[in-house]
């Protein structure tokens, strides 16, 4: 019950347009497609793959949100809008993360292990970024809107070429 309401709460602090917890809870996809995740993400683990599968492809269908039950996302993630958003099988999301609508954690290989980012703690992806590979965004990193990233950035102060 305390996640549920951390849940609410990031979104009532980071979205201005957010009134009240009974309206983020029913209306909010980002909130929906966590919540569905967490459970998707336990049958992962427990090896329950194809229910897994299923369950994230309707979470999908519904939100516009796709994250792939293999992923692993941190506390007080805030999906702002949500449509468009895919988040890959080996992206890891660190705690505090906002991500805008049509973002893409996206591998580049087709080799099998880790092909999809990490993005560390209290990172903002811009609206339409794409975070393509096993790279690392260091904490604290901002990635502006529709910039395409590739390589690791480990300092925020790298990440000013991308905004």
């Amino acid at each position: 019950m305390s996640r549920f309401l951390e849940d609410l709460a990031v979104v009532l602090k980071k979205d201005p347009a957010a009134r009240n917890r009974i309206e983020v809870a029913l209306t909010y996809p980002g909130v929906h497609a966590l919540w569905n995740h967490r459970i998707e993400h336990w049958l992962w683990l427990k090896h329950v793959r194809l229910a897994a599968r299923i369950m994230a492809n309707y979470t999908r269908s519904k939100t516009g949100i796709e994250i792939h039950p293999g992923a692993t996302i941190g506390r007080r993630v805030f999906i702002d809008h949500g449509v468009g958003v895919v988040i890959g099988e080996t992206a890891i999301v660190g705690d505090d993360v906002t991500i805008y609508h049509g973002v893409t954690l996206g591998g580049r290989s087709l080799e099998k292990g880790k092909r999809h980012p990490t993005i560390e703690n209290n990172c903002v992806l811009g609206a339409g970024s794409k975070i393509l590979g096993n790279i690392t965004i260091g904490a604290g990193s901002t990635i502006g809107a529709n910039q395409v990233v590739t390589r690791s950035l480990s300092q925020i102060n790298e990440v000013e070429f991308f905004i």
